[in-house]
């Protein structure tokens, strides 16, 4: 059902699995079309409370980005398509549904530059998972690439909203 062989959202599955977190993956080969339109979909259907459903959409990103010997640290940026599709999908499931972009960052760099100290383990790599609701990043968001029509939240906005994954078994 997803992709298992991105390995960030493998990893992100293990992570549920392993915490014991009531989850449905999104089969990835059904495409949902609303009024005519194709809408992006997300990945994952994660239950995080009584009564609260995520929408996640999975963002891999490696921690730190390495761009020719500049490291990069924070990346974010997502499409406005994943915007659009993810408040689309808040809005057709309603009360109690949460759209979320849950950025999962595979960790190269050293500890003490890791994004959170809550890390999982993953096929002899480690993995960091933290999330943001679609609506606060749209809010916090500035055009990256016209071209590609992606969009960014600056580093340091992102690290005060962008919170680590950290879930209790649901019921």
């Amino acid at each position: 059902m997803t992709r298992r062989h991105i390995h960030y959202e493998a990893a992100f599955e293990d992570f549920l699995r392993s915490q014991g977190i009531a989850y449905i993956p999104v089969d990835e080969q059904k495409k949902a079309i609303f009024s005519g339109a194709r809408v992006k979909s997300f990945d994952f259907l994660v239950s995080v409370e009584s009564g609260v459903t995520w929408l996640a959409d999975i963002k891999g990103r490696k921690f730190p980005y390495d761009t020719g010997g500049n490291r990069r640290y924070w990346e974010n940026w997502l499409t406005q398509d994943d915007l659009e599709g993810l408040k689309q999908w808040q809005n057709v499931f309603g009360d109690g549904f949460i759209a979320v972009v849950v950025f999962a960052y595979h960790l190269l760099g050293p500890v003490d530059r890791q994004p959170t100290p809550h890390t999982h383990p993953f096929r002899g790599e480690h993995y960091a998972f933290l999330y943001m609701s679609a609506e606060d990043y749209a809010a916090h968001a500035r055009p990256r690439s016209a071209k590609w029509r992606t969009v960014t939240v600056p580093a340091e906005t992102f690290r005060r909203l962008a919170k680590p994954v950290i879930l209790s078994k649901s019921v």
